[in-house]
């Protein structure tokens, strides 16, 4: 069975930063494109970003771009989200996704909290 694993989330102050990270195993983490994708209370899930299966490219949703940096190591079957200037506006469930068939978002982590607070 696929899993993922996500930490680092937690309370941070506006303008702060968090680096988040999602643990995969169980399948071939190489050979999957990975994303992002967030959901903030009462709203639906939002994509925020997604890696090709070396990490050489990376896209980002343009709510967060120049404040993300989204990057994979392979040998550790491990992704990171490293997330500067955080605002009250990125308060959310961060959940890292494997990215299946048809660019369906297959599998799903338990997610992280983050809060952007004063």
């Amino acid at each position: 069975e696929v899993h993922l694993v996500e930490s680092g989330g937690g309370l941070v102050q506006p303008g702060g930063s968090l680096r988040l990270s999602c643990a995969a195993s169980e399948f071939t983490f190489g050979t999957y494109v990975m994303s992002w994708v967030r959901q903030a209370p009462g709203k639906g899930p939002e994509w925020v970003s997604a890696i090709s299966r070396d990490g050489a490219r990376t896209n980002y949703a343009n709510s967060m771009k120049g404040r993300i940096t989204f990057s994979r190591d392979n040998a550790k079957n491990t992704l990171y989200l490293q997330m500067d200037s955080l605002r009250s506006e990125d308060t959310a469930v961060y959940y890292c996704v494997r990215v299946g068939l048809g660019a369906s978002f297959d599998y799903w982590g338990q997610g992280t909290q983050v809060t952007v607070s004063s």
